[in-house]
Formats: structure tokens, C-alpha cells, sequence
């Protein structure tokens, strides 16, 4: 699994794992969001989730901030990885990758304070078996996916 604040760059490094692993990537966003950025009911979420992680194997990137059911996924997670990068950083890349909305900016402006917190409960509660780990910068990320060259 792959999360972080938008913006990091949780899509680009989940498609550079799968090219390097071989495995499927299965990007959350392209699943829970409906026409017009509707969100999809966490209800129908989990199940949506359930389906995706029933595979045998897998790199799920995405992380929903509020609209997420972590626990559905993080309990199939045999790795996770956190993009725990700074806020310019994500917000400079955000940016240039596409026009949000206030909510996105919101979320991303409020990240380590809020939706941070809830990951690190989430991890301890539901991945005690997982490796899990967390790159400040893109520098440690990038250390972390030559493992795989």
C-alpha cells in the first residue's frame, strides 16, 4: 500500500514499483470517485475495497483523507508505504499536476495534523504485521524502489 498527502506522489511511485515488481498497481482514486468527483459511500467503499484486496497480491495506491475505510485494506497489507513528505513540496506538485478543489487543498494544507494521526492509528491497528515504511523526501523513496532494480 501506498499513502501520503496529495500530492506526493503516491501514483508515480506505486506505477514505478509495479513496472520494477511485476505486480498489478491498483489506483484507489480511478474506483472511488464517480462523475463529477462524487464520492462513493464508505458502506459501498469497504465492500469496493474488500474486492480489490481480495487478490493475492497487489499495490494499492491512494490515500481518500476523510472518505477513507483503511482498516479493509491495511489488514491484506503485507508493506505500506507512507510519503510523509512537506507540505510545499506536495502543494508545488499538486500544482502542476492538475486543478483542485478547495477540499483537495484543505486536506493537503491539513494532512500531517489531521489525516496523519488517523494513518499511524490505522497502521497500529491494523498492519501489526505489515512492514511499514515511512520516507520524509523523495530522496529516501528513491533509495527505498532501487531495492527493486
Amino acid at each position: 500500500m501506498v499513502l501520503g498527502r496529495g500530492g506526493a506522489g503516491k501514483s508515480t511511485l506505486a506505477a514505478a514499483l509495479g513496472a520494477a515488481t511485476g505486480l498489478p498497481v491498483v489506483e484507489l482514486d480511478k474506483h472511488f470517485w464517480g462523475p463529477g468527483l462524487e464520492a462513493t459511500p464508505l458502506e459501498l467503499w469497504a465492500v469496493v475495497q474488500g474486492e480489490l484486496a481480495a487478490e493475492d497480491r497487489w499495490i494499492m495506491d491512494g490515500d481518500l483523507g476523510p472518505y477513507d475505510v483503511l482498516d479493509v485494506r491495511l489488514r491484506r497489507a503485507d508493506t505500506v508505504l507512507l510519503l510523509d513528505y512537506s507540505f510545499p513540496r506536495c502543494a508545488w506538485r499538486a500544482v502542476w499536476r492538475s486543478r483542485e478543489s478547495a477540499d483537495f487543498w484543505r486536506w493537503v494544507w491539513s494532512w500531517r495534523r489531521r489525516s496523519r494521526p488517523v494513518l499511524l492509528e490505522a497502521l497500529a491497528a491494523h498492519a501489526q504485521d505489515a512492514e511499514v515504511h515511512v520516507f520524509r523526501g523523495p530522496r529516501a523513496t528513491a533509495r527505498f524502489l532501487a531495492r527493486f532494480s
